[in-house]
């Protein structure tokens, strides 16, 4: 299973360009109910995933993904690096598996759950996972890219209403309430991205 290189690398730099546009967006979030330095860190470990873009991209796609992953992790400061470095190292092993075929959604809802045991998180504490798992049921059921990133962007403004259970938001108890979860926000951006990447992208 080989990645397309210039699909690959244009992923890549449109995820990094993303993540720069709406750095201080994510930053504010982020000092709402936590640290503050959200944005900073997912440009940081987006700007270390595009200065290897070129030998990420020579790469079958599960490597690549596990490269990007471990990438992340070294690079991403606060829970974010674990949590998304998991879902893309657990994606690449789940797509190498051997003696299986794994379609792209099993293998996200793998990684996801693997997120999910990392994180110590379920859906409903106002997290990422209340991103992911809506955008993984809509790429099962084969729905639009389009409807796919609006699905991603929606289930982010739903973490507004959700009081925090994992992370240092949780200290804030109901004062989370009301905000929207910065890692939410992030995975909703750059899932937008990429479905608005590929759709512009594929063939006529």
């Amino acid at each position: 299973m080989l990645a397309e290189p210039v699909l690959l690398m244009g992923l890549i730099e449109t995820c990094r360009a993303t993540i720069a546009a709406n750095s201080e967006h994510l930053c504010a979030l982020d000092r709402a109910i936590g640290d503050g330095d959200h944005g900073t860190n997912m440009r940081r470990g987006c700007e270390a995933v595009s200065a290897e873009d070129a030998s990420v991209s020579a790469l079958p796609l599960p490597d690549a993904l596990e490269k990007i992953g471990l990438t992340l992790v070294m690079n991403i400061g606060g829970a974010a690096g674990p949590l998304y470095g998991t879902l893309l190292m657990e994606m690449g092993r789940e797509l190498r598996a051997p003696g299986e075929k794994r379609d792209f959604p099993s293998a996200l809802k793998q990684a996801i759950n693997a997120v999910a045991r990392r994180g110590r998180s379920h859906v409903g504490d106002k997290t990422l996972l209340d991103v992911l798992y809506p955008v993984q049921d809509a790429l099962a059921h084969r729905l639009p890219l389009t409807d796919i990133a609006r699905q991603a962007e929606l289930a982010a403004e739903l973490t507004a209403a959700m009081r925090a259970m994992r992370g240092r938001a949780s200290y804030l108890g109901d004062r989370s309430i009301g905000h929207v979860d910065p890692g939410a926000s992030s995975c909703a951006l750059l899932t937008a991205a990429i479905c608005r990447y590929l759709e512009e992208s594929a063939p006529a």
